[in-house]
């Protein structure tokens, strides 16, 4: 099978669909032999700064000397990121073996009452398999949807962190702060420490008494590590960790937005746990990386003239973190937006919010299910200045004549449309 088909056959499995549980993988772990218990994961969950928080740690473990495995989810710029090792996806033809090995159990899993896996849980079981035969130090799982019935969740790990909690995906984790919540605590496992940045105290909660009765360990930001945020400066954010036993220096994240600091801490204290376990970590080496952390579609510059940036802003949470960040690095420039959403997210409540630092804004649409039509979102807008352009590439072209020299060019949204739109700029 070559690299062409093997894609195909994956996104030809049930893509969005969700079903909930794990036996499909454990079924699937079971006739492979049981690779996820050959790794040493961190697991990763939360409803924004989870793609974050995994590349500062495996910047920050990788400076180490270590060998690192990632799994994340979507993919920006091509699918194989979403399995790399090093920051280096996999090979096309090293994924390509993993789906002729993987198609057919998919296909006798079918014939079982249990159905065949979802696009996602091949994906996972392949990821498996390839991270077990690399020797690797350390694996970093992100988990795709909430926690609980995540396909990662078969995963005995190390640790697990979980970053901020906010309102997503309502349709199937629930529509309060404590149901979300829930989900998500659903990655604590017994005895194994958890790193927490949750900041609602109804998410801490819950979190907190799941860990109780798991009687894992836990670390609170804000209560057992800090992050003190200096300055936002044109270079990104400035900022100062400490524990109980340990206080950087002055640290400085390239990734941009106050949110950003805290993924950064969440990183580091999960370094900090490795080291207490007498893992080799050099803390000098914490500054380099840090600085080096990249992360595609977070608040990314993709080009020049005029300043063009481009954010994954997909939900509620997100866009607030995304309109504080204009307003600390770009308060009182002119503001153009182009904005593309799904019609599963609180459209008019993100749009409300970036009402505050936009001028003037193109709504469009892209190929996909369930995306909104330019003209839905216009009618969706606060932004008194709003023009609906069907094709984007268009709408980009227009916004940038109007940006003007010293403007800036926002384009935000869905990341499915962000991952479309940045082949733009290539």
């Amino acid at each position: 099978m070559n690299y062409e088909k093997a894609i195909d056959w994956i996104h030809s499995r049930e893509k969005f669909k969700v079903k909930p549980g794990l036996k499909r993988m454990n079924w699937m772990m079971e006739k492979l032999g049981h690779p996820e218990l050959d790794l040493k994961a961190i697991h990763i969950a939360g409803t924004n700064g989870k793609g974050s928080t995994v590349s500062f740690l495996r910047n920050l473990l990788q400076t180490q000397g270590y060998r690192i495995g990632t799994f994340t989810s979507p993919y920006i710029q091509r699918f194989n990121e979403r399995i790399s090792i090093n920051g280096d996806s996999i090979e096309d033809e090293e994924l390509a073996a993993l789906v002729e090995e993987i198609k057919p159990l998919s296909e006798e899993l079918a014939r079982t009452p249990l159905g065949e896996p979802t696009e996602f849980e091949v994906i996972t079981a392949m990821a498996m398999v390839y991270f077990a035969r690399q020797k690797l130090d350390f694996v970093i799982f992100e988990t795709g949807l909430g926690g609980r019935y995540d396909s990662t969740n078969i995963i005995r790990p190390l640790l697990s962190v979980i970053t901020n909690i906010g309102r997503d995906h309502i349709n199937i984790l629930g529509s309060t702060i404590e149901q979300i919540a829930d989900e998500k605590a659903g990655i604590i496992k017994e005895g194994r420490p958890v790193i927490c940045g949750a900041k609602q105290p109804e998410a801490l909660q819950v979190i907190k008494k799941q860990a109780s009765i798991q009687q894992a360990p836990i670390a609170l930001l804000g209560k057992d590590f800090f992050v003190e945020h200096v300055e936002s400066e044109p270079a990104g954010e400035r900022f100062i960790f400490r524990n109980e036993v340990f206080r950087s220096g002055e640290l400085l994240s390239g990734l941009k937005g106050k949110h950003q600091v805290e993924n950064a801490a969440l990183a580091i204290e999960v370094v900090e746990y490795l080291k207490a376990q007498g893992m080799k970590m050099d803390r000098g080496k914490y500054k380099e990386s840090v600085l080096q952390t990249t992360w595609p579609a977070r608040f990314e510059t993709v080009r020049g003239a005029p300043l063009t940036i481009i954010d994954g802003a997909h939900n509620e949470e997100g866009t607030q973190a995304l309109v504080d960040t204009m307003k600390r690095h770009y308060k009182g420039k002119k503001v153009i937006l182009v904005y593309s959403a799904l019609e599963d997210k609180p459209v008019e409540s993100m749009l409300k919010k970036l009402s505050e630092v936009v001028d003037e804004a193109y709504f469009t649409t892209f190929d996909f299910p369930r995306a909104l039509t330019a003209e839905e979102l216009k009618t969706l807008s606060p932004i008194v200045s709003s023009t609906a352009i069907s094709d984007y590439n268009t709408a980009v072209k227009m916004a940038t004549d109007h940006t003007g020299k010293d403007g800036v060019l926002l384009i935000t949204g869905s990341l499915y449309f962000i991952s479309e739109i940045r082949k733009y700029f290539e």
